[in-house]
């Protein structure tokens, strides 16, 4: 978790201008002075919060010292942005007064509305949505789909963050009820599976262990997955630490790609599920390569490719005439935890960030799960969780 200064500071320095726009303004409108001075007080508590919050050890700090400053941020900006919303709509209010006119006290009580709903809503985001798991069902038409194959599904889910809930395994739990509830032929996951450190996985490992299909559960590694966001005393260290990942994931009876190929059969058909390990734009590391994980990418079986960042499709499949790869099933985005009416930030930072997508000729698809759990904020406004049950079909049915 990265907390750039600077830009920290500056904000700091916008929210005593707000905290004392509020203190005059409550001063000035009530006669008793118990609410301007609770602002007051409060204001310098949520000062010492951030003050105490930016001075801890982020780096190479426990998991259980990360969530606590994840919350206290959290409670810090859901508070301000708040304040915000009031600020901006008095304001507004306030303009009659340049003109020698009364202040618009219905728009002044408008924004106390406003501000308050914001507020509950950052916190209905962190307590209540990012349980409220979505199933999203997906068709996906596949050209020589083998027949065996035809109504296969697969459920995906991706960026699971565990280290998100410490020891408590209830959200963890849920989720693997849910899948196997689907009754899916597989299931996939399609990385991040802990926020920086392989240890975070442990507490999960039992829950994790009873996902169930009949193809087993294949999995890949995201960019959070590999130690980069923590320091290591030593190179060695860090290498075991990605080798505990890879022993954990083997005791909860997954199989876990490493730039490699699993062929599945039914009956006479077969279809080719490859795994590469993380290619995304910078500044994520590249660990993966397409080539070693399927030699001849051109030949003409189904291919189902998983790879964590969606930004590898874009790049390198898209519109690529010598890879036959059909379907490719990504996380990542999170929708950046935010989807409203389905806008979400994240079309700013990706062009595929949420749902189905298909290049020019049709020929290549990309499905992008905006993940199960949560990262840097513990709240997801919309962008509710996701666990995406595809089926393989071989054509549209027409009527």
């Amino acid at each position: 978790m990265r907390l750039p200064l600077i830009p920290i500071i500056v904000i700091i320095l916008i929210n005593l201008f707000v905290d004392s726009y509020i203190y005059r303004a409550l001063k000035r409108r009530l006669k008793n002075l118990f609410v301007p001075r609770l602002q007051l007080w409060s204001a310098a508590l949520l000062l010492v919060l951030i003050i105490v919050t930016i001075s801890l050890p982020r780096r190479n700090c426990s998991n259980g010292m990360l969530m606590t400053i994840m919350w206290c941020l959290y409670t810090y900006f859901s508070v301000y942005i708040s304040k915000y919303v009031f600020v901006i709509i008095d304001l507004i209010a306030s303009i009659p007064k340049l003109f020698h006119k009364p202040r618009l006290k219905w728009l002044s009580l408008a924004g106390t509305i406003m501000a308050l709903l914001t507020f509950a809503t950052f916190w209905w985001a962190a307590l209540i949505n990012r349980y409220d798991i979505n199933v999203n069902k997906v068709d996906v038409y596949i050209p020589g789909l083998p027949s065996e194959f035809e109504n296969y599904k697969i459920a995906q889910i991706s960026d699971f963050h565990v280290g998100t809930y410490g020891e408590d395994t209830t959200y963890v739990a849920k989720v693997v009820e849910r899948v196997n509830t689907l009754k899916p032929d597989l299931i996939v996951f399609t990385g991040d599976i802990v926020n920086s450190k392989t240890s975070e996985l442990e507490p999960h490992v039992s829950p994790l262990s009873r996902l169930s299909a009949p193809d087993g559960v294949l999995s890949i590694l995201g960019n959070h997955d590999y130690g980069d966001y923590s320091e290591w005393a030593s190179p060695r260290s860090k290498q075991d630490n990605r080798d505990r990942m890879e022993i954990l994931q083997k005791d909860m009876g997954w199989r876990l790609l490493k730039n490699e190929t699993e062929i599945l059969h039914k009956n006479n058909d077969s279809i080719a599920v490859i795994g590469v390990e993380n290619i995304g734009d910078p500044p994520f590391h590249v660990y993966g390569s397409l080539r070693k994980a399927y030699k001849n990418l051109n030949d003409s079986v189904t291919k189902i490719l998983l790879s964590h960042n969606p930004a590898h499709w874009v790049d390198s499949i898209s519109d690529c005439k010598d890879m036959n790869i059909p379907l490719t099933l990504s996380g990542h985005t999170h929708a950046m935890q935010m989807e409203i009416m389905g806008w979400s930030p994240a079309k700013y930072r990706y062009k595929t960030w949420g749902g189905l997508y298909a290049d020019k000729t049709k020929e290549h698809q990309l499905y992008v799960n905006i993940g199960i759990g949560t990262v840097a904020i513990p709240a997801r406004i919309g962008a509710t969780p996701e666990i995406t049950l595809i089926t393989l079909k071989k054509e549209k049915l027409t009527n």
